[in-house]
C-alpha cells in the first residue's frame, strides 16, 4: 500500500479548504472549527475508495484511536466529532453486511443496550445473515455508534455512507430488532447463499463504473445502436425509484415493490418487460445498481442460480457513486427511504459538475419527469402520498393537478371519507392514526 501513498504533514487548522475538497464533505460545519492538532494524511494515488480497508488518516502511535471509514474518506472518529461541533447538525447513516452471527438475539440485546440514551431513530435489523442499518441522528451519537461497531471485526472494514438531514431526524423512531430476512422478498432470503461472495456479484468501484459506462455510451454512439447484446444496465429499484432519478440507459423497472422483483422468474412466458429475457447468461454482461447496494447484492446471487455467468454491482450503490464521482451519466435525483424522499447529487457532494460530454444527459435531467396525472414535465423531484388515507399512493405530481385534486391521485380519491389536508413544500404526513383520531 505505501507504494502508491505519499505521507504528508498537514494541520487542519491552516488548510481547511483543501483538506474539504480531498477528504471529506461530511456536513457543511464539518471543518468550522479549528481546535485540532496536526494530523498526517496518505494521500493515494489511487482513488480512496479502492483501498476499503486502509483508513487514510492516522494519528500519532502514542494516541493511536480506532479509524472509521466514512463514505469513501478515512477520517477518525474522534477527530470528526471533535471537528464537528456542534454535533447537533443531523446525518443520516447507511450501511450494511452479511456475515455469520450465531446468536443474533443476543446481538440485538447488545445493540440496545449500547443506543441507551443517545438520539438515534431509524431502522437496524439483525439476524444470522448479518446487519442492515438506516438511521438518523446528531452527529456524534451517530459516529459513536458507527465506532462501537467497527470494534467487532466482522464490521472493522464495513462501507458507512452519511448524507446530510437539514429538517433533524429523518425517522420518526428507532426499530432494532431481530428480523428474518434483512431485504424483504416475497418467499424470504434466509435460504440466498448470501454469506458467499462467489454468489454474489462482482462489486466495482465508483470509478471502475464511471469508465465503464462511459466506455459502453461511446460505444453505443458509434455503433448508433439502440440495443447492445453484449451488456444490461439492470436498475433493481422500484419504479417509482426511477421515475426521479437513474443511470442514463436504464430501463424502467416494471415493478413498484422490490419483494415482488422477478427478472428471469416468470417461467410459463416471457415478459417482454423483462430486460434479462432470452439474453446470452454466459456473454452478456448484467451491470446491476440500486440505492445502497444490498438489494443487488440480494438479487445477484439468484441471478447467479439461475446461470448468470458476467454479474456487477456498484459497490454502494447510486449514493456512493454519487459522492465519489458526482452525476456522471446519472439524470435526477435519488429516492431515499426516509422522511428526506428525495435527494439531489449535491447533497452527496456538493461540488458536483456534470462534464461537457454530458450535455445529452443534463438535457435529459431537465425534461425526463412527467406528472402521474396529466403527464406534463415535473421540475419537483419529490413524490407525494395521495391525500386519500385509505390510497395512500406514492405519486410525482405538478403544482395545477396538485391543487385541482387536492392532493389527490385521481378523482375518485377526491370523494374518499377520510382525506388529509394538502401539505405545503416538503412536509410529510404523519402516522394515518393522527388524522382519523382529528376527524
Amino acid at each position: 500500500m505505501t507504494s502508491c501513498c505519499a505521507l504528508v504533514s498537514l494541520p487542519l487548522s491552516t488548510s481547511h479548504s483543501s483538506l474539504t475538497n480531498s477528504f471529506c464533505s461530511i456536513t457543511p460545519h464539518f471543518f468550522r472549527h479549528t481546535h485540532l492538532r496536526p494530523l498526517t494524511y496518505q494521500t493515494p494515488t489511487a482513488p480512496p475508495c479502492l483501498l476499503p480497508s486502509s483508513p487514510i488518516v492516522t494519528k500519532r502511535r502514542r494516541r493511536r484511536k480506532r479509524e472509521v471509514w466514512v463514505g469513501n474518506s478515512g477520517i477518525s472518529t474522534e477527530s470528526q466529532c471533535r471537528a464537528s461541533e456542534p454535533a447537533n447538525d443531523f446525518v443520516v447513516v447507511n450501511f450494511y453486511r452479511f456475515v455469520l452471527i450465531e446468536e443474533p438475539h443476543v446481538e440485538v440485546a447488545k445493540h440496545l443496550s449500547f443506543l441507551e440514551g443517545l438520539d438515534i431513530h431509524g431502522r437496524i435489523y439483525l439476524n444470522e445473515q448479518g446487519i442492515n442499518a438506516q438511521y438518523s441522528g446528531p452527529f456524534k451519537d451517530a459516529l459513536a455508534y458507527v465506532e462501537w461497531l467497527k470494534e467487532d471485526y466482522r464490521f472493522s472494514d464495513v462501507l458507512v455512507q452519511i448524507s446530510p438531514s437539514v429538517n433533524g431526524h429523518a425517522f420518526p423512531k428507532l426499530k432494532l430488532r431481530y428480523k428474518p430476512s434483512l431485504v424483504q422478498m416475497e418467499g424470504g432470503i434466509q435460504h440466498l447463499p448470501l454469506l458467499d461472495p462467489s454468489m454474489r456479484a462482482t462489486p466495482m468501484t465508483p470509478s471502475q463504473w464511471k469508465i465503464r459506462l462511459q466506455a459502453l455510451h461511446e460505444k453505443a454512439d458509434i455503433s448508433k445502436s439502440v440495443h447492445d447484446s453484449s451488456f444490461v444496465l439492470l436498475d433493481v429499484r422500484n419504479s417509482y425509484e426511477w421515475d426521479i432519478g437513474h443511470f442514463h440507459g436504464a430501463k424502467r423497472p416494471d415493478v413498484d415493490c422490490f419483494r415482488r422483483t422477478s427478472f428471469t422468474l416468470s417461467y410459463n412466458q416471457v415478459i417482454s418487460t423483462d430486460p434479462l429475457a432470452d439474453i446470452d447468461k454466459e456473454k452478456t454482461d448484467i451491470l446491476m445498481y440500486c440505492t445502497g447496494g444490498i438489494r443487488c447484492d440480494v438479487y445477484s446471487t439468484i441471478l447467479r442460480q439461475q446461470g448468470f455467468q458476467n454479474l456487477y454491482t456498484l459497490m454502494g450503490g447510486v449514493s456512493h457513486y454519487l459522492k465519489n464521482e458526482g452525476p456522471v451519466k446519472w439524470i435526477g435525483n435519488l429516492f431515499v427511504f426516509d422522511d428526506r424522499l428525495s435527494l439531489p447529487p449535491s447533497a452527496y457532494n456538493h461540488e458536483v459538475k456534470i462534464q461537457a460530454n454530458d450535455a445529452e444527459v443534463a438535457a435529459e435531467s431537465n425534461s425526463f419527469a412527467s406528472c402521474y396525472i396529466c403527464g406534463l414535465h415535473v421540475r419537483d423531484l419529490r413524490h407525494r402520498n395521495c391525500a386519500n388515507l385509505n390510497c395512500n399512493l406514492l405519486f410525482l405530481c405538478c403544482e395545477d393537478c396538485l391543487k385541482d385534486l387536492r392532493g389527490c391521485c385521481c378523482l375518485k380519491c377526491t370523494t374518499a371519507p377520510w382525506l388529509r389536508p394538502v401539505l405545503p413544500g416538503n412536509e410529510r404526513y404523519k402516522k394515518w392514526h393522527t388524522y382519523r383520531e382529528a376527524r
